[in-house]
């Protein structure tokens, strides 16, 4: 309908010029040849001509010849048939004249009008038309769209309903991810190479061997698993792991370091099952290195980890390089365990547009750092120092979740805050002589007292305990240190009432605000989140008698804090009293 509709009106616009050209007729008079005659005047068929002087006309050459007296002669034409007219010059001489009429085109105002309104016309329905056409197009790719994008989005909620069947959450969530490739700043990569496996075959029971080297690897997928490594590939004899993906992480040198230890002294476990020591040729080589590489996932049925970057490359000349019953690494990775292990010198290995590198054995531990200073077995204060770099981590895993979950209306226990208390337990702390692991528990503590305000405003502290008990397993917190933190945690609910020495301190550290300078401006941040949680009236008169009785109440608990707080809490205390004055 629409298109005829405009076909109608275009067939209308483009004749309606024609009646008004038809109407509108002329004629146009011709003699030949030229230069003789001259039209004076047309109309409509009739005509004037002008003769030339001193001739005589005729009609016809056999008629009377005739002289105008005027030399103007008027004459009728036709259409049809050209009409001759003769003349005779004073000597005699007679030519032809051969006068044509013929009809043209006068072209009047309204027809210019009628053909402007015609173009106008046509070029606004030739826009229409094509803008019909991009709608009627548009509208169907748009519905084809929406039935891809429906089928595609049934067929994401299948693929994730399998994975969240088949898979842990964690790893469900990752590979839901789907990121291709991601570069990393820091990563430890680990080659090793079973030596000699080839030549064991051709003398041992080649299905016990096989059947070794499967246990084996089981033991290295083990280890790699407890110290948070990224297993890469196993090839034949040939194993690839690394450390600071797809979670980055500080520990990671460390923790390639000690699975590497372990794979060494499980091999030589393994190797002493067999008799003939003296021949025995089994052995293992291992190369580390550190620095950045891109990873990503690989494959569509079954993802898998795999890295690329020069870093893999100098990891796998480090293996290439060392020797059997060696662990050989780079320059990067012994800058950043040397404080850990002991380190022996090798040599530089040149590396391609990098030039030299170099190369240090693994000894064993530092003496302080290892069970009765033999240098085999890490201490406990060399898994406290580890942790503390854990606990960096930690902390910027945490503070990264208040910034971007905390409530907006959270003016008072926000991320300053938990700064503020990981900072003072920490003071506090040294000045009352905590030990290394109980200053790790303390500022683990300060860093879940608050994090429970991210699902709700009631028992926070109960909701952060939740949280540290989901979290602290990924940073290797052992289930004691985990139930011990919880319990410090705990303690910061008011009113106060610690049962030791570090729940003491980390309530002292909670309320440290009591006693500071800044202790105006920061009560009255708390004052407006209690408003607009509802939790008192907003009357500042009785805000103020709130906190008279709550600081005439509160003491703290440890010395340092005493000493460092309680003068400026009581004239904070008189401050607030003088304000209620004021306000009477």
């Amino acid at each position: 309908m629409y298109h005829r509709n405009l076909l109608l009106l275009f067939v209308a616009l483009f004749f309606l010029p024609f009646p008004i050209i038809a109407n509108k007729k002329s004629f146009n008079v011709k003699a030949t040849p030229r230069g003789i005659l001259e039209v004076v005047a047309v109309d409509s068929l009739n005509y004037t001509v002008k003769l030339p002087g001193q001739v005589a006309y005729s009609f016809t050459p056999e008629q009377n010849w005739q002289v105008a007296n005027s030399r103007m002669l008027q004459m009728r034409g036709s259409i049809a048939k050209p009409r001759s007219l003769y003349l005779k010059y004073a000597d005699g001489q007679i030519k032809r004249i051969t006068i044509s009429v013929s009809p043209q085109h006068v072209y009047s105002i309204w027809f210019w009008i009628s053909l402007v309104l015609f173009l106008v016309s046509f070029g606004w329905v030739l826009v229409r038309f094509f803008k019909y056409r991009f709608s009627v197009e548009r509208l169907d790719l748009e519905m084809r769209l929406q039935k891809t994008t429906e089928r595609l989005i049934s067929q994401r909620q299948n693929y994730e309903q399998k994975l969240a069947e088949s898979l842990p959450k964690e790893e469900a969530e990752a590979l839901k991810a789907n990121v291709k490739a991601k570069r990393y700043k820091m990563v430890t990569v680990l080659f090793s190479d079973v030596m000699g496996f080839s030549k064991l075959t051709l003398k041992d029971n080649p299905d016990k061997l096989v059947d070794d080297l499967d246990k084996f690897f089981f033991k290295f997928d083990q280890t790699v698993k407890k110290y948070n490594i990224q297993k890469i590939k196993s090839i034949g004899d040939s194993y690839m792991c690394a450390g600071g993906i797809p979670k980055k992480n500080r520990t990671n040198p460390l923790e390639v370091v000690l699975a590497a230890l372990e794979m060494q002294n499980y091999i030589e476990e393994l190797k002493s099952k067999y008799p003939d020591r003296e021949n025995r040729i089994w052995g293992l080589r291992i190369g580390i290195h550190t620095g950045p590489v891109f990873a990503g996932k690989e494959g569509r049925k079954k993802q898998a980890y795999d890295i690329w970057g020069e870093t893999v490359n100098i990891a796998s000349r480090m293996e290439s390089s060392g020797q059997i019953g060696r662990i050989n690494i780079s320059g990067n990775t012994y800058e950043l365990i040397r404080d850990y292990f002991l380190c022996n010198y090798q040599g530089k290995m040149p590396v391609k547009f990098q030039g030299d590198t170099d190369m240090y054995f693994i000894e064993g531990f530092r003496p302080t750092l290892s069970k009765q200073n033999m240098g085999f077995h890490p201490n406990d204060d060399f898994y406290t120092k580890l942790a503390f770099i854990r606990f960096d981590d930690l902390e910027e895993e945490i503070l990264d979740l208040l910034e971007k979950r905390l409530p907006t209306n959270m003016h008072y226990h926000n991320l300053k805050h938990t700064i503020d208390v990981v900072t003072q337990v920490e003071l506090i702390g040294r000045k009352e002589d905590v030990t290394d692991n109980e200053m790790l528990l303390l500022k683990t503590a300060a860093l879940f007292h608050d994090v429970g305000f991210i699902h709700g405003y009631k028992d926070h502290e109960l909701l952060g305990i939740k949280m540290a008990k989901e979290i602290l397993p990924r940073y290797n917190y052992s289930e004691g240190q985990i139930e011990q933190v919880s319990d410090i945690v705990f303690s910061t609910k008011l009113p106060p009432n610690p049962s030791n020495k570090l729940e003491a301190i980390i309530c002292d550290a909670d309320l440290d605000y009591l006693g500071r300078a800044d202790f105006i401006p920061v009560s009255q941040m708390l004052f407006k989140e209690f408003v607009e949680h509802g939790v008192i009236p907003d009357d500042y008169y009785k805000w103020n008698q709130i906190q008279i009785k709550f600081i005439d109440s509160h003491q703290y608990f440890t010395e340092t804090a005493k000493s460092l707080r309680d003068v400026n809490k009581k004239k904070q205390l008189s401050n607030i009293r003088n304000q209620i004055k004021v306000q009477n």
